[in-house]
């Protein structure tokens, strides 16, 4: 049947006008749209091509980098304003698993590998790793990148294990998890950036508008999109500080997040915590409202990330160099927010997210309706910071252990090390004569409230009334 005729459309009017309402055939808003597309696209390209941006994206990863140097802001300061930045770029050669700095940013070595293939699930945290494909940023750095749309965490974790994919749009814990064997056979990952910090809510059905108070959750059905993601590790964490115990008072199921909405639609769940563009698809659809963003929980906690396996990266060292380069040049653009409203034109369509921009201007820009009346402004809803800090890594781990994931002691620094590629640079640091107090990569997060210190995960986890563990 054509799409000018289609009795089974509620939407079209019986003038046979475009559902949009203007008077053009369905052919020539679609063309209209594309155009629009290709328009933004051009426009990022182009700021992308600036000299300003240039200078702007290489000083983000120079910045980015020095911060995994040195955490401590303080110490970082008087550090660069003593030995000056050359000495400073010395340091941070270490940082990054290949030979130089030099090697990523500037110089560009023989590629090993040009076709890849990136394996994505369509949400918004995967947005610099989306955007890289439309705006040629993998080609400019010699890479032939076809990114794999994806069903399930399930699915990309068994590609990457099979070798189908090159590198992946991961959820930050997955690789902690497949290096340890955790639900799969024990195979070395790596997290190479953070693909996005924030970006997730906790939505409700709307019948739920009068039990905001998470002690009234009690028999409530959630969906997460993984065993082993930050969804599932921040929704314990929250319905646990209310005193509910989440693997006896409420149900958590695992649910795709494509699936997430029309599962709180057909009355499957009561909520779920999930990564965005569903929270803001539920309130499109009408169906759902947002409880809350997790940034309210942690604010610049990592949601995914960008990685592959540690084999990957030993064999193909140029290749990975310039796939790093390629996302974190992405990342730098989107982190503007001048650009994000072109982002949410570029990657809605239907071989990316698929979702109608609406949806992910709100998530991206920030200003959104929750649901229930109201329009927020939340500039940082989801950011784009791309430093994967160890300390992540091993608050990931004492959640691994609350809830009984990992059995047994845990060697939290040598895992997250091993992991998160941020290597040890405490004896740069002695050789500069800098003070060693925490390790390079490790730093203080402050979860509802309370102080996470990654020098004590035992500690830490002693002090949960609710734990398995």
């Amino acid at each position: 049947m054509t799409p000018y005729f289609d009795p089974y459309d509620a939407d079209r009017p019986l003038m046979l006008k475009c559902s949009c309402g203007r008077d053009h055939t369905v052919a020539d808003h679609q063309r209209e749209e594309a155009q629009a597309r290709e328009r933004a696209a051009a426009t990022l390209r182009q700021r992308s091509e600036s000299p300003d941006f240039v200078e702007y994206a290489n000083q983000f990863i120079e910045a980015a980098l020095v911060k995994a140097l040195f955490p401590q802001d303080a110490v970082r300061r008087r550090f660069l304003r003593a030995v000056g930045k050359g000495t400073a770029m010395a340091a941070i050669a270490s940082v990054v698993p290949i030979a130089s700095l030099q090697a990523m940013a500037q110089e560009k070595g023989a590629l090993e590998k040009k076709d890849l293939k990136i394996g994505f699930i369509p949400i918004t945290c995967a947005t610099p790793l989306i955007m890289a494909h439309p705006l040629g940023f993998y080609q400019k750095h010699g890479l032939n990148v076809e990114i794999v749309k994806t069903a399930g965490w399930a699915l990309i974790r068994d590609k990457m294990l099979n070798k189908e994919y090159d590198a992946t749009h991961f959820l930050s814990p997955m690789p902690l998890a497949i290096s340890l064997g955790l639900g799969s056979n024990a195979t070395p990952m790596n997290v190479a950036t953070i693909q996005n910090t924030n970006g997730q809510a906790i939505t409700l059905a709307l019948k739920h508008k009068d039990k905001r108070d998470p002690k009234d959750w009690k028999g409530f059905k959630f969906a997460v999109p993984f065993e082993y993601s930050m969804h599932n590790f921040l929704l314990r964490y929250y319905v646990a500080e209310a005193g509910l115990d989440p693997d006896k008072d409420i149900q958590i199921r695992v649910v795709p997040p494509p699936e997430m909405v029309a599962n709180l639609r057909a009355g499957n769940i009561d909520g779920f915590l999930g990564p965005d563009p569903f929270n803001q698809r539920a309130v499109f659809e009408e169906v759902g409202f947002i409880h809350l963003l997790t940034k309210e929980l942690w604010n610049g906690h990592p949601c995914c990330a960008f990685g592959t396996s540690s084999e990957f990266i030993q064999q193909n060292p140029n290749t990975f160099a310039a796939l790093f380069r390629a996302v974190l040049t992405a990342a730098a653009m989107a982190r503007e927010a001048k650009n994000r409203e072109l982002i949410a034109k570029v990657i809605a369509p239907t071989q990316y997210l698929n979702q109608p921009e609406i949806v992910l201007q709100q998530v991206l820009t920030g200003r959104f309706a929750d649901g229930l009346g109201k329009v927020h402004n939340v500039p940082d809803r989801a950011d784009f910071d791309p430093m994967p800090w160890q300390s992540m890594a091993v608050w990931m781990l004492t959640q691994m252990k609350r809830w009984g994931y990992i059995k047994g002691d845990v060697n939290y620094r040598q895992i997250a090390e091993r992991v998160f590629l941020l290597t040890d640079a405490r004896k740069h640091m002695k050789e500069l004569r800098m003070p060693v107090t925490e390790g390079p990569g490790y730093r203080k997060h402050t979860i509802m409230g309370k102080e996470f210190d990654p020098a004590k995960p035992d500690e830490y986890l002693r002090g949960f009334a609710i734990r398995r563990t």
